[in-house]
């Protein structure tokens, strides 16, 4: 792969916002049942110059795993926006070198009736989401 866009805007080709999902790298010491890998979604990135370094970095949302194993039907981790003992959602910045690469995210789909839905806002309409590791060869090998 030689090149990959994530995306975090707050209108996307002129309209509703678009925030990507990604994998981050938080090493080997890190309990995930991915391998040192989180998962995240981009909300914005940003950039600062402090002193002579230059930081890029974004803030995300974390989301964290239902099960410490993959769903037994698909194959796929579980998870879950995460969120502070208060449901605040559980928002942190991190320098972009921690980011692996993209993810994809496919909802849990319930026994309720899902009413319409814009792609902008899928990632906010459900509870979990599959980590989808037949989006390409590269997710099959890590997720």
């Amino acid at each position: 792969m030689r090149r990959e866009h994530i995306r975090a805007t707050p209108s996307w080709r002129t309209g509703e916002p678009r925030h990507d999902c990604i994998f981050i790298n938080m090493g080997v010491d890190f309990d995930s049942p991915m391998n040192g890998l989180a998962v995240a979604r981009v909300l914005c990135f940003f950039s600062f110059n402090y002193q002579t370094s230059y930081y890029p970095c974004a803030i995300v949302h974390w989301y964290s795993y239902v099960h410490e194993e993959r769903d037994p039907n698909t194959g796929m981790y579980v998870v879950m926006p995460a969120t502070t003992g208060d449901d605040v959602p559980d928002v942190s910045i991190i320098h972009i070198d921690c980011i692996f690469r993209a993810a994809h995210l496919i909802p849990v789909y319930g026994p309720d009736f899902i009413p319409k839905i814009s792609p902008h806002d899928s990632y906010d309409m459900f509870n979990s989401y599959y980590v989808n590791r037949y989006a390409d060869h590269h997710a099959f090998e890590i997720a």
